[in-house]
């Protein structure tokens, strides 16, 4: 469980339209960090765009890139720009791209992709590197590679005493491969001969980073070593050779001492292209990753800090830093807490299953001519299936409102309890709720219809359900019931008589209701298409009361686990910090997962924070089978002490429970 936080001051590095050779894009930055400390100083190495200095038309492409340089001290603020490589060489004529430098036994070594040939080709795309002491002037320039290769970067030290670097190889004869190289001397690699002797076996010295055959990959950030292994931030680009390619920035954890060998990857991009300067640019929709540098903690301790204050300081607060080209304009940079990101790839998962899931399946159950308003109680009522719970915490009991579907595809409310929250007590044999009004019964023999996916929320004295409302011709729509708590814990189901509270004509679904006003009001929370939205409604009489308004709180993220379409799970839970809202999300392969967010106390529809990796998702066999495969589907949530009971949907068939540390969400969420 980690976030990843953009710099509200993106984008930090912007082209500037004085400097000529600048003047188009400054992008693809990479930092390296010289010295210790508050006398250390940041030196960034970037892509710049600009207009050539040939005037002479068809000789060149009208505009050329370059390599930049700049410094800064606190790495927010950048100064003294200049340029610092530009092409000098034939194998460079037509540019110099993408920047990593590296420092390594004394040196910085700049690498970078050097262009040969126009119009471009790949004979003519190649890796170049120029060394420097000290940044004030470049000592050495050599071509690297004499093959199509790029995004070549170096390991800052040597390992089992070889020099190693990595590098995207065919990186414009498709399908590119990622690749290791070892090397005993520095002149190695500008050496054509231990290339061509390496090329020959390529394939013993490739990884393939890929998910998904139609991706693509390409090396980011020059390694960093963590005390779990080298740290690898890499561009991932989904559908790279068919449809929407989605530009992505993912992470890699190597062996420190065999780095070919990857320990764990991210399951999916830390960073998409969501803001206006990642979405529109030069070329739009990229978010590339070409540096990242860690750093400690903003706020160092005063002098006079106590022993106390001093020993109680945690390595946590480390970060690190991930510097990226945005739309391949400009640059930005985003922060991830060090320990959250390498505790995801190398840790159990912080929500924990309960070891006797399911912890209800379907069962026979005869149906009977009882309902309200004469209306009958499916036979095998729950017989389908028995999932997506609703749970509130009332009496010193855990009551699980779970949705359950009869043979005919009938949807009605069974309940269940629970005195530890995980060991079911008692499990009616009747459901508690079933459809009543015109708008949930059936209209289509054998077709879905009913009560679907509750959520429960006690406000005062009064136990209110919003659920899904289906007839199997109308759209989904939301429905409100309420019943008092008194007649709840007795058992006595006698409910209000349901409102549709969303417009017929839209699809909505996933609602609840903020247990307590904002300004005077209460918020109920709904979806609307692909978004969770908000609106506000003065009083809990819903035959007057509706909703007609998105305020859109959460929209998806294309190209990340929740992609597709985001609903909430169960309602916010209250802490000092803010609202805990957990939700699902769907990607764009109809996995559902589950994800978390931070609202903010006094105005809900204000995200403070939000996971950026799912904390649940389909594993286990009865999550990756059922009516529904891949599904995880929670509509409710129970708090106890610090440990928070997720109850959970799986596969559209069972319904299952899981726990995670309270103190644990909010640490994660409120890291910045």
């Amino acid at each position: 469980m980690f976030v990843v936080k953009r710099s509200h001051h993106n984008p930090l590095f912007i082209p500037l339209k004085d400097n000529l050779w600048e003047s188009v894009a400054a992008f693809n930055w990479c930092p390296v960090r010289k010295g210790k400390g508050k006398h250390s100083l940041i030196h960034c190495v970037y892509r710049a765009m600009g207009t050539p200095d040939s005037i002479l038309p068809g000789q060149g492409p009208s505009i050329i890139s370059t390599v930049g340089h700049t410094t800064s001290k606190d790495s927010f603020h950048f100064e003294n720009r200049r340029q610092i490589i530009k092409p000098e060489f034939d194998w460079e004529k037509y540019g110099c791209e993408d920047p990593r430098v590296t420092f390594f036994e004394g040196n910085y070594y700049i690498f970078y992709t050097a262009l040969s040939t126009y119009p471009f080709n790949a004979q003519g795309i190649k890796v170049a590197v120029a060394v420097t002491s000290d940044f004030e002037k470049i000592e050495e320039k050599h071509l690297v590679t004499p093959f199509n290769a790029k995004a070549m970067t170096m390991f800052p030290e040597r390992i089992n005493g070889k020099i190693v670097v990595m590098f995207t190889v065919n990186s414009d004869q498709p399908p590119a491969k990622t690749a290791f190289a070892e090397l005993d001397r520095i002149e190695d690699l500008w050496n054509e001969h231990f290339w061509q002797a390496w090329y020959k076996n390529l394939d013993k010295h490739i990884i393939d980073l890929r998910r998904e055959p139609t991706d693509h990959t390409e090396i980011g950030a020059p390694p960093l070593k963590t005390d779990r292994g080298w740290l690898l931030i890499y561009s991932h680009i989904q559908h790279y050779f068919e449809g929407q390619k989605v530009f992505g920035i993912e992470a890699l954890l190597l062996d420190a001492n065999n780095p070919t060998k990857i320990i764990a990857q991210t399951k999916g991009p830390l960073i998409v292209p969501e803001e206006i300067y990642e979405q529109y640019g030069l070329v739009s929709g990229i978010t590339f990753p070409s540096g990242a540098l860690i750093e400690g903690p903003a706020k160092k301790q005063a002098k006079n800090s106590t022993k106390k204050a001093k020993k109680t300081k945690k390595k946590s607060s480390d970060k690190l830093v991930i510097y990226y080209g945005a739309a391949d304009t400009t640059s930005a940079r985003a922060e991830v807490n060090l320990d959250d990101l390498l505790d995801s790839l190398t840790k159990p998962a912080d929500v924990v299953r309960f070891e006797n899931n399911p912890i209800l399946e379907p069962e026979k159950n005869a149906g009977k001519s009882a309902g309200a308003g004469g209306t009958a109680i499916p036979e095998n009522w729950q017989a389908k299936a028995v999932f997506n719970p609703a749970a509130i915490d009332l009496g010193g009991k855990v009551r699980i409102l779970y949705r359950a579907m009869s043979d005919d595809n009938t949807s009605t409310v069974g309940y269940a309890e629970s005195a530890d929250g995980v060991h079911i007590d008692l499990r009616l044999s009747e459901p508690i709720y079933i459809p009543r009004e015109a708008f949930e019964m059936k209209r289509i023999p054998g077709g879905n219809s009913g009560c679907e996916d509750p959520r429960v929320m006690k406000i005062g004295q009064r136990i209110y359900m919003t659920y899904t409302a289906y007839n199997g011709v109308q759209t989904p729509a939301v429905a409100v019931t309420s019943i008092t708590v008194a007649d709840f814990l007795k058992k006595k189901w006698n409910w209000d008589k349901p409102y549709l509270i969303s417009p017929i004509e839209i699809d909505d679904k996933d609602s609840c209701i903020l247990p307590e006003k904002i300004d005077g009001q209460y918020i109920i929370f709904h979806r609307v298409g692909t978004v969770i939205c908000a609106d506000y409604v003065k009083t809990l009489d819903f035959a007057n009361e509706k909703i007609n308004k998105c305020i859109e709180i959460m929209k998806p993220r294309p190209g990340m686990w929740d992609g597709r379409k985001v609903g909430i799970a169960a309602p916010p839970i209250k802490t000092k910090k803010g609202w805990l809202l957990f939700y699902h999300g769907i990607s764009e392969r109809n996995i559902y997962r589950l994800g978390v967010a931070l609202l903010d106390l006094k105005d809900p529809t204000e995200v403070i924070s939000r996971v950026t990796d799912a904390i649940l998702w389909p594993e286990m066999p009865y999550e990756k089978s059922g009516q529904v495969t891949n599904v995880v589907f929670p509509c409710g949530a129970v708090l106890r002490k610090d440990t928070i009971f997720i109850y959970y949907g799986a596969g559209d068939s069972v319904t299952c429970g899981a726990t995670v540390k309270l103190s644990k969400v909010l640490r994660v969420l409120t890291r910045h």
